[in-house]
């Protein structure tokens, strides 16, 4: 798969000086950054929904999408390929290949509410006498 993403970013980086006007690349380089990461995240919501509705071809015809768009992105931002390859395997290194890196070392549970928590009473010694 590798081999077939480069050739598809070698094919992006040709593309990409062509005429807008006859080059869908040529066009989403033209409009920026923004109009190409609009454009994977349209594709990354197809890719989702037609999974959702068991629609396995569809599925395929999205993905194709979905990875020329991120090709594209990662050309104009100057990432290649084998950058997200060597992230990956340093990931796998870390916690296995099926897995994704935490977002922070540690997730705590969120305290609950005040109303919720019940009173802390500390006591001091062991004979307890009532004031008066």
């Amino acid at each position: 798969m590798s081999d077939s993403l480069e050739r598809l970013y070698l094919a992006v980086l040709a593309a990409r000086d062509l005429d807008p006007a006859t080059s869908r690349t040529a066009r989403l380089y033209q409009r920026g950054a923004a109009k190409m990461a609009k454009k994977l995240a349209e594709e990354a919501i197809e890719v989702a929904i037609d999974a959702v509705n068991g629609d396995s071809d569809a599925v395929v015809r999205e993905s194709a999408d979905l990875l020329y768009n991120l090709t594209v992105l990662w050309a104009a931002c100057d990432i290649r390929p084998a950058d997200v390859w060597r992230e990956m395997e340093r990931r796998e290194h870390l916690l296995g290949i099926a897995e994704k890196l935490p977002k922070s070392p540690v997730k705590l549970p969120k305290a609950p509410p005040l109303a919720e928590r019940r009173p802390i009473v500390a006591i001091e010694g062991r004979n307890i006498r009532k004031r008066r």
